[in-house]
């Protein structure tokens, strides 16, 4: 069975790309263990073998935290096409009333918005893998 790669931008000082790191953390770790992995940007942009393999041979699922796209740009340089190339800022546009505090520390209601992503990520999965949760 193909693993769901799970690929967060680096999203350093940006607030949206720590929500979308801390969802892949939740969605891989505790909501989807069993079909998600989840990788390292960098290690893929230096084309270390493992990544590059995981990438080409399974679904992808990028989480950019910005319009430069990093996360689904370097996947389409190795397989041309992402299963599901999600804006973490188009999510979090969904929620006005919930603001992330800062970087390092969400705060609550960033919190609140990396768990709402990652549920909404693991129904993406579901229906990628045509599994039900």
């Amino acid at each position: 069975m193909k693993k769901v790669i799970v690929l967060p931008c680096s999203g350093i000082g940006k607030p949206a790309g720590e929500i979308g790191r801390q969802a892949a953390y939740t969605l891989a770790d505790q909501l989807r263990p069993e079909q998600c992995v989840r990788i390292c940007l960098a290690r893929l942009m230096i084309d270390e073998p493992d990544s590059v393999s995981l990438v080409r041979d399974n679904l992808v699922i990028t989480l950019d935290g910005c319009p430069e796209d990093c996360a689904r740009k370097n996947v389409e340089r190795i397989k041309n096409k992402v299963n599901h190339a999600f804006h973490v800022t188009d999510f979090m546009n969904q929620f006005p009333e919930l603001k992330p505090e800062g970087i390092l520390n969400l705060g609550e209601d960033g919190s609140h918005l990396a768990t709402r992503l990652a549920e909404h990520l693991a129904a993406e999965v579901d229906r990628l893998t045509g599994e039900g949760a």
